[in-house]
C-alpha cells in the first residue's frame, strides 16, 4: 500500500499549482486504480487548513465546503484506506521523536511517518525532504525526473 501526503494532495486540488496538473493526473489514477492507497488522518487536516488559508491564497482560499467534497471524494475511492494511530502507535512515535533534528514541525512529519510504519506503507507520495529523518519509511517524490 502507498500513502499519499499532505503536499501531493494539495497539489492535486490547486490546479494552478505549478505540478497541479500532474498531481491531479496521479491522484485520479490512484483514486480510480485497484492498488490500495491510503490517506494518514493527519494529511487530511492539514490538506484542510492548507487550501482553506487566506494568508497562503487570499482571495482564492478554497472554501471549506469545496475542500471537504474534495478530500471525500479521494477517501470515497474504493481502493482507500484513511489510515491513523495504532495501539503501538506510541511506541512508534516514540523512536522517532527521540532523534535528533526531529523538533519544531518536524514533530508533525514524525506523526505521519510512525503511523504510516504501524500500518506496513510500502512507500509514502511526498515531496517533503523532512522524511529522510525517518529511514524506516520508503518515501517517493512522484514528480521527480527519472
Amino acid at each position: 500500500m502507498i500513502a499519499v501526503d499532505t503536499n501531493v494532495l494539495v497539489y492535486a486540488h490547486r490546479l494552478e499549482a505549478r505540478l497541479g496538473a500532474a498531481a491531479h493526473a496521479l491522484m485520479t489514477e490512484i483514486a480510480q486504480g485497484d492498488r490500495p492507497w491510503a490517506i494518514p488522518w493527519p494529511c487530511c487536516y492539514e490538506f484542510l487548513s492548507v487550501v482553506t488559508n487566506r494568508r497562503i491564497w487570499k482571495d482564492r482560499a478554497t472554501p471549506p465546503h469545496k475542500a471537504w467534497s474534495q478530500f471525500q471524494a479521494w477517501a470515497a475511492s474504493p481502493s482507500n484506506r484513511m489510515i491513523g494511530e495504532t495501539e503501538d502507535f506510541r511506541g512508534v512515535l516514540q523512536r522517532f521523536v527521540d532523534r535528533p533534528r526531529v523538533v519544531g514541525g518536524v514533530i508533525h512529519d514524525a506523526r505521519i511517518a510512525a503511523i504510516c510504519v504501524a500500518h506496513g506503507v510500502e512507500a509514502l507520495l511526498t515531496r517533503d525532504r523532512d522524511f529522510s529523518l525517518f529511514p524506516e519509511l520508503r518515501t517517493q517524490d512522484p514528480f521527480a525526473a527519472g
